[in-house]
């Protein structure tokens, strides 16, 4: 049966909400076009009826995802770049894109690191007076980071503060305010800022930075990361003792929240160049173990463990 009604009442949409929908409408129009299929023909093979195709088109219609879904299917190209709200990608990035695709994942990384090599050598050549540490709330970063920066005599940032003090306001208040893009961006800016300021430095990172994919690359590419790892126990102590007493009130599901959390990180944190275990050791014994792992020579090339 074909789709024929229109849903949520696109007038009454906000100015943006609009502006997408127009977006929208016309990757539809332009992806249909590439394609030679007539909306006639479109309507038939993805079953929606060629009226609301055209008000989709128009960015008159607002439909739900399984209806791109539809569309997506029967136009063959993936939902995701249907509704990508991006300006369409030059026409050698997607050829990049196929060709990538294509690799094994041990190929990407050798191709991922050639990449970066011959078009950010420069960069590259600083990671090692850029030490950035990566991993959940409570692993020991700021501490670490803190004792690091003063062996090494060089300045150390929280990015989390570097953000309270670019926006003007305390996370907490940004989070209830404008949500995680506006988190997200400033957290970007302010990465951006610590790396064009300054050529040497050590930073403790945000637990959830590796869940954004632009800035977590160019935390890789810029700086050397060490994944500061502990037991999930331990975490929990860690947090509980630096005064937040707020997984105590549920600890069974606090605990599995944070494990939750960790199993989705790991393979984002395990891209940094160090993995460092900071579970039953003090301070100043996992300090010794870092600066041991960060005079050995091959450092930049093979992430090491301890």
């Amino acid at each position: 049966m074909k789709h024929n009604s229109a849903l949520p009442d696109v007038e009454a949409a906000s100015p943006e909400a609009a502006s997408f929908l127009r977006l929208l409408g016309e990757r539809l129009r332009t992806l249909r076009s590439r394609r030679g299929m007539s909306r006639k023909v479109l309507a038939r093979h993805s079953e929606i009826s060629e009226r609301y195709l055209a008000q989709l088109e128009a960015g008159k219609a607002n439909c739900s995802i399984v209806l791109w879904r539809r569309i997506a299917r029967a136009m063959s190209v993936s939902v995701a770049e249907l509704v990508d709200a991006r300006p369409e990608r030059p026409l050698e990035a997607v050829f990049l894109e196929q060709f990538l695709s294509r690799l094994s994942p041990t190929q990407l990384s050798q191709a991922r690191e050639l990449l970066i090599s011959h078009f950010d050598g420069k960069a590259g050549d600083q990671r090692c007076d850029r030490i950035a540490f990566v991993g959940l709330r409570g692993a020991g970063k700021s501490t670490l980071g803190q004792m690091l920066a003063e062996r090494l005599d060089a300045p150390f940032f929280e990015l989390d503060r570097a953000i309270e003090q670019h926006s003007g306001m305390v996370l907490k208040e940004m989070f209830e305010m404008f949500g995680q893009e506006t988190f997200r961006r400033n957290e970007r800016v302010a990465l951006e800022t610590i790396l064009s300021e300054h050529p040497r430095f050590v930073l403790a990172t945000g637990g959830s930075i590796v869940a954004e994919p632009v800035t977590h690359e160019l935390l890789l590419t810029s700086c050397l990361t060490v994944w500061v790892r502990a037991s999930p126990e331990e975490h929990m102590r860690r947090v509980i003792k630096q005064g937040d007493l707020r997984p105590m009130a549920n600890n069974v599901r606090a605990m599995d929240d944070l494990l939750s959390i960790l199993r989705s990180r790991e393979p984002l944190y395990a891209k940094a160049d160090i993995v460092l275990d900071t579970a039953d050791k003090e301070p100043h014994e996992s300090l010794e173990q870092l600066l041991a792992l960060l005079g050995r020579s091959d450092i930049h090339t093979k992430r090491r463990s301890v």
